[in-house]
Formats: structure tokens, C-alpha cells, sequence
């Protein structure tokens, strides 16, 4: 099996300079950049990919250069690759919702030496599984299973149950989209099971703050649309949607998109058309590759029932756009 060492980027981009002509730094310093690597995720909830990259690439810019040129103690050498691995992380998704994989890619292989370097498995599972997720939906999907797999093996069972929740659930997307039911429908179990060991007050890092019980839902309906399982697709994601919070707007675009289509295998073409013109609506507000990408799946799901005039409109304004 491989590991997230066999990802490591070529060569060392954390490697610090011989000659530091930087600044000495304390805690403080990293304090701050770990609050500026939270507010970066939390933008990301209700910003896309296409609006956040430049300013995340800054951030990872100066993070790392932070590294390699400044002074510090051991300790704070530590905490600040654990920053670098967090910003690597935020940054990775960031360009991969913006389309720009390549570039995702380098970032994560960034972050998982950073990471790796600070002995912290569990940021390393995080920026691995980010990674898997993202071949598991650029036609890499047996890239994805081995990674995802990976991730869950290296962060081990001392990881927090949300990571590990996180991880299962990474897993089991990756077998989802090799068509493998049974060991995704496994996966979904085993995060569900990690997720339930989580307790009020147990210490988890802080980039797991999204990781709850509706995520899991989310992604167990998606498995279910992706297998062309509606019936238990479609109360999932309306269960889950009923609360969403509406300024997540690429979020709500694309778990209505996933909606849209457990409604057509639904044979509910009517109820399809009409989820749809939300997604199409809410997607022209964002700039994410992954909400034009789900808007063009639907389209071509809806094809089937063209004879339909609540989808032929809807086929037929967005040839128009």
C-alpha cells in the first residue's frame, strides 16, 4: 500500500536556506498565521474558489518563505509547518475548486511534507485525503482509492473521531466512483462509527470544525445517487438541506445538483427541472469549476427527458446562455 510519503513533491520546497537572512520569530507569529489560515477557510464557505485563489496563494507564498528564511527555536520551527501544512491544505481545495488541478496538486504534495515534517499524521491524512478526493474526481480513481486508503492507515486509530470520520468518508467517495457499492457503503459505515466515538469538549484540530453529522448524510446521499440508489438519495439530501445555511452558496449549488439527479433516476423529471434551474441560478453567482462541472452533469442527466416541457425549457435557455 502506499503512503502519503510516496506523494511528497520532488526535491525539498520547505527546505530552509543556509544563510537565513530573515527576522527572528516567536509564537506569536505563528499564532497570528494560524488565525489568518482559519479566517482563509472560513471565507472559503461562503467565497469560490475562483475569487480566493489569489489571495491563498499569497498567503502560502509568505508562509513558506516565512519558514525558509527566518530564525526560531525548534519548537516554533514545528508550529509553524503545522501552519504551513494547515494553509497548504486550504489552499489546495481553494485552486481546486478554482479548476487549476496542477496546481492543487503541487500545493497538497507541499503541505503533506510540511506536515510529515512536523510529525503530525493526522494534518498529513487531512492533506491526503484532500488530495484523494480530488483524483477521485479528475478520472484518477484508482490514484484516489490508494491514497484515500492511505491516508486512513497513516493517521492511525490515536487520530480525533472527526478525522477519522473525515477519512472513511473520503474512502468511501473513492470506491463510489470506481462503482465498487459494497466497500463504499463499508466506508460510510466506518465513518459513521468513528464519528460516533466524538465526545462534547475531546480535542480535535480546527479545521475539522465542519465535520458533523449532516456532512455525513451529504455524502452518504451522494453515494447513493452516484450507485443510482434515489429512494434513499432523495430524503438524505432534503433532510439535509432543509437547515443549510443559504450563504453557503456553492455548497447549496452543489448538493442541489446531486438532488437533481437522485430526481431524474427518481423518474420525477418535473421536481428535476425545477431543482436544476436553482442549481443553474446559483452557480452563475460563483466562481467554482466544481459548481459548473455538477451544472453541465445535470444538464446531460436531464437529457433523457427532453420530451418534458419543464426540462426542455430548461435545456433550452441554458443552450441559449
Amino acid at each position: 500500500m502506499p503512503t502519503p510519503a510516496d506523494f511528497l513533491p520532488a526535491g525539498d520546497p520547505l527546505a530552509p536556506l543556509r544563510a537565513r537572512t530573515g527576522r527572528r520569530i516567536g509564537a506569536d507569529t505563528v499564532v497570528d498565521l494560524g488565525r489568518r489560515v482559519h479566517g482563509l477557510r472560513l471565507a472559503d464557505d461562503v467565497i469560490a474558489g475562483g475569487d480566493l485563489i489569489r489571495p491563498a496563494l499569497r498567503e502560502l507564498r509568505v508562509a513558506v518563505k516565512l519558514y525558509r528564511e527566518a530564525s526560531y527555536s525548534d519548537a516554533v520551527g514545528r508550529a509553524l509547518l503545522v501552519q504551513v501544512g494547515e494553509l497548504a491544505q486550504i489552499a489546495g481545495w481553494i485552486a481546486s475548486d478554482a479548476g487549476q488541478y496542477g496546481e492543487a496538486e503541487r500545493i497538497y504534495r507541499t503541505g503533506i511534507s510540511a506536515a510529515r515534517q512536523a510529525a503530525d499524521l493526522t494534518l498529513a491524512g487531512n492533506l491526503a485525503g484532500s488530495l484523494a478526493y480530488q483524483y477521485s474526481n479528475t478520472g484518477r480513481e484508482d490514484e484516489g482509492v490508494a491514497l484515500a486508503r492511505a491516508a486512513v492507515h497513516d493517521a492511525g486509530q490515536n487520530a480525533p473521531a472527526k478525522a477519522r470520520a473525515l477519512y472513511h468518508d473520503r474512502v468511501a467517495w473513492a470506491h463510489t466512483k470506481r462503482g465498487e457499492a459494497q466497500l463504499a457503503m463499508r466506508a460510510l459505515g466506518e465513518a459513521a462509527d468513528a464519528l460516533a466515538e466524538d465526545r462534547p469538549g475531546s480535542e480535535a484540530p480546527s479545521y475539522l470544525y465542519w465535520v458533523d453529522t449532516g456532512e455525513l448524510r451529504v455524502m452518504e446521499a451522494r453515494v447513493h445517487t452516484e450507485l443510482r440508489r434515489p429512494l434513499r438519495a432523495v430524503p438524505l439530501l432534503r433532510d439535509v438541506m432543509s437547515n443549510y445555511e443559504p450563504t453557503h452558496t456553492r455548497e447549496l449549488a452543489l448538493y442541489l445538483s446531486w438532488l437533481a439527479v437522485a430526481l431524474a433516476d427518481a423518474n420525477e423529471p418535473e421536481e428535476a427541472a425545477r431543482t436544476a434551474e436553482r442549481v443553474i441560478t446559483l452557480a452563475s453567482t460563483v466562481a467554482s469549476e466544481r459548481t459548473a462541472e455538477r451544472v453541465q452533469a445535470v444538464l446531460c442527466r436531464l437529457e433523457e427527458f427532453s420530451g418534458t416541457p419543464e426540462v426542455a425549457s430548461i435545456l433550452t435557455l441554458q443552450q441559449a446562455l
